[in-house]
């Protein structure tokens, strides 16, 4: 089955974030599906199942209403049900050995019935209509988590899940980074697309290594210092006015700071490793400013568009003699 967030953390990243046209397309977790219509009397499928022994399962697409008729899968491992009509989760009791369960873009408003999944290492429930974060208390080999483009405004019930690696809870109505203290083995954790103030509650995760945080309310730059295995930032759509508090993270490699209220440029000189800086959209008016990242002799990409300084009739030239390591500026390679 193909699924792009289960390839490289570099394709990982690349399905991570939902960025304007100006770079890469970019969108945090999976693409918006289109809105799933109000199943009418006599429309949904049943489930049949032919082989018994079979262990994966793929129902994508089937119109299905119901979970149902699974009882006999001893062996399943493997049940994929994306783009159907399910409004509650069940029928799973049985289903012991199931490790991978997708019910993306269904219509389900409640997280129930997963007790007995306690093998359990994927679960998807993204593009739902979910309210609260329930129901995991025996899913403790869970690694990959998906809730994005839920109805989800606060962060709890997942404190326990101490071999969770990858946290996807983009696209809700979160205000508060807390409660994620016990993921200690976490390293990718996806919060853009919510209401969030504050870089906070993320002292614990030392092994994290994205942080995704665009389109949230945020103004500052603050408790990152644990982060120290962290090479991927993203930051861009918040409220952020001065680059700062970020002497810890030097392996950062990637650093999206696009549309926010930054003048200049500080701070960065002692990221060594990184390769990507994203300041598009911003008011950087200055070429002093832009200067100050001569050091970063690993640097291969930069946005700086739509900044007072790409005004300049020379910009591309005077980037490149700054920055001679610059293999593509905006969404130019350079020649």
């Amino acid at each position: 089955m193909s699924d792009n967030r289960k390839e490289s953390p570099k394709k990982e990243k690349e399905a991570a974030l939902e960025q304007e046209g100006n770079k890469e397309p970019i969108s945090e977790g999976s693409p918006q599906p289109p809105e799933t219509p109000e199943p009418q009397e006599g429309d949904t499928q049943e489930i049949i199942v032919v082989n018994e022994h079979t262990k994966e399962l793929d129902l994508n697409h089937g119109r299905i209403g119901k979970i149902e008729n699974l009882e006999n899968l001893q062996r399943l491992e493997k049940l994929y049900l994306r783009w159907n009509l399910i409004k509650k989760i069940e029928g799973l009791s049985t289903l012991h050995t199931l490790v991978e369960l997708e019910l993306y873009d269904n219509q389900i408003t409640v997280m129930e019935n997963l007790e007995y999944l306690v093998n359990l290492e994927l679960l998807d429930l993204s593009f739902n209509r979910i309210t609260e974060i329930a129901c995991l208390d025996n899913l403790t080999k869970l690694n990959k988590l998906y809730l994005s483009s839920n109805k989800i405004s606060e962060i709890k019930n997942i404190n326990h899940l101490k071999k969770l690696e990858m946290l996807e809870l983009g696209d809700n109505r979160i205000r508060e980074i807390k409660n994620l203290d016990g993921l200690v083995s976490l390293r990718q954790l996806y919060l853009g697309k919510n209401k969030i103030t504050k870089i906070q509650g993320l002292e614990t995760l030392t092994e994290l290594s994205i942080l995704v945080l665009q389109s949230n309310r945020i103004k500052k730059m603050e408790n990152l210092d644990p982060l120290v295995n962290l090479d991927q930032l993203y930051l861009s759509e918040n409220g952020i006015s001065e680059i700062e508090n970020l002497e810890m993270l030097s392996n950062l490699q990637t650093l999206d700071l696009a549309q926010n209220r930054l003048t200049t440029i500080n701070n960065l000189t002692h990221m060594i490793e990184l390769e990507e800086l994203w300041l598009n959209d911003n008011q950087i008016s200055e070429w002093t400013a832009v200067e100050r990242l001569a050091p970063n002799t690993k640097l291969i990409t930069i946005y700086l568009e739509r900044n007072p300084v790409a005004t300049d009739p020379a910009y591309r030239r005077k980037l490149k003699l700054i920055i001679p390591s610059l293999h593509q500026i905006d969404a130019t390679l350079c020649r």
